[in-house]
């Protein structure tokens, strides 16, 4: 039996990972919806919960306990990406242009405490390295701590995935591994964004694409369109720190608020409704909100679900 070399090895990887990316048809695509739906809630877990307090950790705990509990969207044995907001690398947390560590840490812990197989932390930052910006926002530090994974989004691990509900792209490439992930929780930090008005949780997953800045020439509707193929199962609302002016990026801390709080909702139109509360906003003002909630991806109007407040 002939046996490859690892360089012939490798070589034919790549072609077919090439092939993978860049084949026509829809039978080049991969099929999406491997990952079942977030799980509505039953008697007893709140729709939305916000839980406010002065210690990240407490306060992300005790609005996934509202929701009733970790185990509610994570499963023994999962295998679980948990997707901050790590968009540069020369601001530290307190900027509030990077989700703040000690949420992603605790929810790495939490899913480890439910028996996760494997949990993962990715981005794509905007600027220098995955690696520096991991470093800067104080996240790599916090996740190896907790137990989880740093990793850095590989190039060849993009596919391209139909979006069947798309009303303005009806296709584009997405990170494989976040498709077919067992759960996938959303970890935006709430901060002002001088095109989307405010970026949130729908917004964040633009650091799960290829050409994000492709988006920015009908922003609102293609954030909703992206939302429609990739769902969380969880969303959870960093606002322990907001940045309310000069988004995306910020730079100065008078553009920082302390509001101490967290949002979470297996509803990403819902969640990103009520963080825009604490811009003085309402979901419709945002405009990639208003369009997710015309495509029926979740709820909007926060007075038609149950929603827990809880003070930790």
């Amino acid at each position: 039996m002939n046996r490859l070399t690892r360089r012939q090895f490798m070589q034919a990887a790549g072609i077919a990972a090439g092939a993978a990316l860049v084949g026509g048809g829809c039978s080049s695509e991969p099929e999406a919806g491997a990952r079942p739906e977030p799980p509505a809630p039953t008697a007893g877990q709140a729709y939305l919960a916000v839980s406010r307090g002065s210690d990240p950790a407490s306060i992300t705990r005790a609005a996934l306990a509202a929701l009733g509990g970790i185990e509610r969207f994570v499963a023994a044995g999962a295998d679980v990406i948990v997707k901050p907001n790590i968009c540069v690398a020369y601001h530290s947390p307190e900027y509030a242009a990077t989700t703040n560590p000690t949420v992603v840490a605790t929810l790495v812990s939490l899913a480890l405490e439910a028996g996760a197989r494997r949990v993962r932390v990715m981005d794509t930052p905007l600027g220098g390295t995955a690696e520096s910006a991991y470093a800067v926002s104080g996240i790599s530090d916090a996740v190896q701590l907790a137990g989880g994974e740093m990793e850095v989004m590989s190039p060849v691990k993009f596919a391209r995935y139909a979006i069947p509900q798309g009303r303005d792209i009806t296709s584009w490439d997405v990170y494989r591994d976040i498709m077919e992930a067992d759960v996938l929780i959303n970890v935006p930090i709430a901060k002002d964004h001088a095109l989307a008005t405010l970026s949130l949780g729908q917004k964040n997953m633009l650091g799960v694409i290829t050409d994000p800045n492709l988006f920015h020439s009908n922003l609102a509707q293609r954030v909703a369109d992206l939302a429609s193929l990739v769902r969380p199962t969880l969303t959870v609302v960093d606002a322990v720190r907001i940045l309310v002016d000069h988004g995306p990026t910020g730079g100065s801390l008078n553009d920082v608020r302390r509001t101490d709080t967290v949002i979470a909702s297996h509803d990403p139109v819902a969640a990103d409704a009520y963080a825009a509360t604490l811009f003085g906003l309402e979901g419709s003002d945002v405009p990639y909100v208003q369009a997710a909630a015309d495509m029926g991806l979740g709820t909007m109007n926060l007075s038609t679900i149950e929603l827990e407040e809880v003070n930790a």
